[in-house]
């Protein structure tokens, strides 16, 4: 069978590299989501594991629509009742772009309309009651080409559940794990997010390095499908549960407001992670390993801080930072002037999205000898 793995701009050859790790090696890079192949116990691994995608999709159908009378028909004509039973309750989301079918609720509302028609006439009744379990109908609509799939997931792959309290502006658990795999983070290599909010860069540094499946602690809408045997979702957890460790590691969080760090522990404790916090500006940042990986999400000037609060600590950035030359350094921001404030072109930089803002990872590699 055919998945895809959806993913933020930038993200794609994460999602796909775990894939591989995963033996999962029949895969497709595309934009914004990774397409892959295998049966329903790839299906049950790539929704435990995939730490940067944002949810796993099984097509049922693709065709070209261009009117919304080839829209219903060619939905309609697709075989539903092998997914959906007649009491289901079908819930259509949507997106649409580069097509003549722009109006996104227009597009949802037929997909619905002929769903129903399918399952009336493969289950000869005269309704649908819509009583039954919530089943996720994702239909997509790129230069006119319709993929409508099953969504695997229900709530999105990002809710890990450690996280239940937040801070403002936080990041998404696909984002952070995504820097990290950006950053060529190993296991045995020391990690310090200096700004790191409500924990989300340290705790998924921590899981990667623990082999924790990051999705091991929550359901799947997949779970509740009819013609999936529950044993796949079992033998993927108890999988999961073989091959997780418990490390001591070299990952340290700080920021400035008690109140995070406060946040942070709860959450490490919640993940099952054993990290390390301190509560300290950047300004103060020092550490006696010359190696590891730095990552850090800074306030962008947008919801927190002010344009010159933000200059004056991007500058501080800069002389904190020159002290680890042994250090690789990675900043996200949405600042396009990041690197003229900071004094320093990057090495390497990558177009990335955070919370529907674009954003650029600038990328500084440890000075040669260090």
């Amino acid at each position: 069978m055919e998945f895809l793995a959806t993913a933020k701009i930038g993200l794609e050859s994460t999602v796909a590299f775990q894939l591989h790790k995963l033996g999962i090696a029949d895969t497709e890079t595309l934009d914004a989501r990774v397409r892959f192949r295998g049966g329903y116990a790839e299906m049950a691994k790539a929704l435990l594991w995939l730490r940067t995608a944002e949810r796993v999709l099984m097509p049922v159908g693709t065709f070209r629509a261009d009117t919304f009378d080839a829209l219903f028909e060619q939905t309609k004509a697709l075989p539903w009742n092998r997914y959906l039973m007649p009491s289901s309750r079908i819930h259509v989301n949507g997106k649409s772009a580069k097509s003549t079918l722009f109006s996104v609720s227009d597009c949802q509302s037929i997909v619905k309309k002929a769903i129903v028609e399918s399952l009336k006439s493969a289950y000869r009744v005269t309704r649908i009651p819509e009583t039954g379990e919530e089943v996720i109908i994702e239909v997509g609509i790129l230069r006119d080409e319709v993929t409508l799939a099953l969504d695997c997931c229900g709530a999105g792959l990002s809710r890990r559940g450690y996280r239940t309290y937040n801070v403002a502006a936080p990041l998404s658990e696909t984002l952070g794990a995504g820097l990290i795999y950006l950053s060529r983070f190993f296991p045995d290599t020391p990690l310090i997010d200096p700004m790191c909010g409500s924990g989300t860069i340290p705790i998924e540094a921590a899981m990667i390095a623990n082999n924790i499946a990051p999705s091991r602690n929550r359901s799947f809408a997949a779970e509740q499908w009819k013609f999936v045997d529950p044993s796949v979702f079992r033998l993927a957890r108890e999988e999961a549960d073989d091959v997780r460790r418990s490390d001591r590691l070299e990952i340290l969080g700080c920021d400035i407001d008690p109140h995070c760090i406060d946040l942070c522990k709860k959450h490490a404790k919640k993940a099952g992670v054993m990290l390390d916090w301190r509560v300290q500006p950047v300004r103060d940042l020092s550490t006696g390993l010359k190696n590891g990986v730095l990552i850090c999400n800074p306030p962008y000037g947008e919801r927190l801080l002010s344009p010159g609060e933000v200059k004056k600590l991007y500058r501080e950035m800069r002389i904190v930072f020159d002290r680890m030359p042994g250090w690789q350094i990675n900043v996200i921001t949405a600042s396009r002037e990041f690197e003229s404030i900071y004094g320093r072109t990057a090495d390497k930089r990558r177009k990335l999205s955070n919370g529907g803002m674009p954003c650029t990872l600038y990328q500084y590699f440890a000075q040669k000898g260090t």
